[in-house]
């Protein structure tokens, strides 16, 4: 199993498109089984002064820019103990270079997962599972069929998944149905109270999450599970999040490209590849600039450890420069269609997930609860964040939203009846930010 969310809300701008880096979670079960899974309790983010100074002298360097662009490291570091890494060492030495690494095992030893979704030999506890969750319905990709760059979705109780799973393996790792893999099982949003895994202090600045539970409709924390050969295509997270992924048993192998080289394997469409892998990417007609892209980061995560995912790595996703994709489809009826702008948003919303209001609505949601923190001058919030952590969020924010306002996609949208309209919020920011850095 693997679990993995997205850190720290961060946010960067490139080739004009505002770019949002949150966390995300997913947990995973790999071995011969792979499952992802994420955390529910929060612990305190300890960013201390110092690293807040150093966070803000980083974000002003990049002028707008986004970290971590460029070739990959020639390794992925190791963080091994717990006791001798702090949250100051991980924003310092990952979270601002936009790096990868791997946390050990140690980290998730006590996660309820490890010690009930496991058997002694280290493989999936089916018993366990089919007597807590064999009724529930779960989402399954089928792997061995392409549908645009992602995979065909079915929907079945786990118990026939699992039924699938050990025929799977009894077979030789192989069915008449393909290889099924369960994916995007929203289980501890369906099961909160389930003692699952503990959020590492590392990702307790979670802005997706945050704002999907101050809703209660969704979130993005997220169980994996599947046979030895089940795989996801090539692919960056969501808005360009950072994120996290546990394996709870078994191994999983990483392909990372940093943000930037996914543009050299595409092919002459101008289309991301679906399998790095694929023989396909040597056809210079084909993927005419194959060969200037590095090797990819190559990582094997064994059981308990943690891989932390920077923004952008993998394939590249730009959400609001989607909307500039949805424009130049639908130039043509620019002058003929009424209110254009707006389907444009419509349209835009059903690719991304997302449109320009909602983005403001989430960034408002967010910059309330840091500024309720930097007013109260609390030692920690409800989200067990500081007022260092606050601070260093709020100044975020900050720089996406005055972005967001300045874009001119974005002040086409009627924003009168927001219950905060975007400047007063960006003005009530400033001033929160310019009180928490004032000595």
């Amino acid at each position: 199993m693997r679990v993995g969310p997205k850190p720290q809300g961060l946010v960067g701008r490139k080739r004009g498109a505002l770019c949002l880096l949150v966390s995300r979670l997913v947990l995973t079960v790999s071995a011969p089984a792979e499952v992802r899974r994420r955390v529910l309790r929060p612990v305190r983010s300890w960013m201390d002064r110092e690293t807040l100074a150093l966070a803000d002298r980083h974000f002003r360097g990049l002028g707008g820019g986004v970290p971590g662009v460029g070739q990959a490291p020639g390794r992925v570091a190791f963080v091994s103990e717990p006791g001798a890494f702090s949250y100051a060492d991980f924003v310092r030495g990952f979270l601002l270079p936009n790096l990868p690494c791997v946390f050990s095992s140690a980290f998730t030893q006590g996660w309820g997962s490890r010690r009930r979704w496991v058997t002694p030999a280290g493989r999936p506890d089916f018993d366990h599972l089919l007597r807590t969750y064999g009724d529930v319905v779960v989402p399954v990709a089928n792997c061995g069929v392409q549908e645009y760059n992602s995979n065909p979705k079915e929907h079945m109780p786990l118990r026939d998944y699992i039924t699938y799973w050990k025929e799977y393996i009894e077979g030789g790792y192989s069915s008449p149905r393909g290889c099924l893999y369960l994916k995007d099982w929203h289980l501890c949003r369906d099961f909160p109270v389930e003692d699952v895994f503990t959020l590492p202090v590392y990702f307790s600045s979670d802005w997706l999450n945050e704002f999907w539970d101050a809703l209660d409709v969704d979130d993005y924390r997220f169980v994996y599970a599947g046979p030895a050969g089940s795989w996801s295509p090539f692919h960056a997270d969501i808005f360009r999040s950072f994120s996290w992924s546990v394996n709870v048993c078994g191994r999983k192998k990483w392909l990372l490209f940093p943000p930037g080289q996914e543009e050299a394997l595409r092919d002459r469409h101008g289309n991301l590849p679906y399998d790095v892998t694929s023989p396909a990417l040597c056809d210079t007609h084909l993927h005419p600039r194959s060969q200037l892209a590095g090797p990819p980061l190559e990582i094997t995560q064994e059981a308990g450890e943690m891989v932390f995912v920077p923004s952008g790595w993998h394939h590249q996703v730009h959400n609001l420069q989607e909307l500039c994709a949805v424009q130049e489809e639908v130039s043509e009826w620019r002058d003929s269609m009424p209110d254009w702008h707006h389907h444009c948003q419509v349209i835009m919303r059903s690719c991304s997930g997302i449109n320009f209001e909602e983005f403001y609505h989430f960034l408002k949601v967010i910059a309330e609860k840091r500024l309720l923190v930097l007013r109260e001058a609390a030692a920690e919030d409800g989200a067990g964040l500081g007022f260092e952590q606050a601070a260093f969020d709020a100044g975020r924010i900050t720089e996406v939203l005055a972005s967001l306002i300045a874009h001119p996609n974005f002040q086409r949208v009627d924003t009168s009846a927001f219950s905060l309209r975007p400047k007063e919020l960006l003005q009530q920011l400033r001033e929160a930010v310019d009180a928490a850095v004032a000595p």
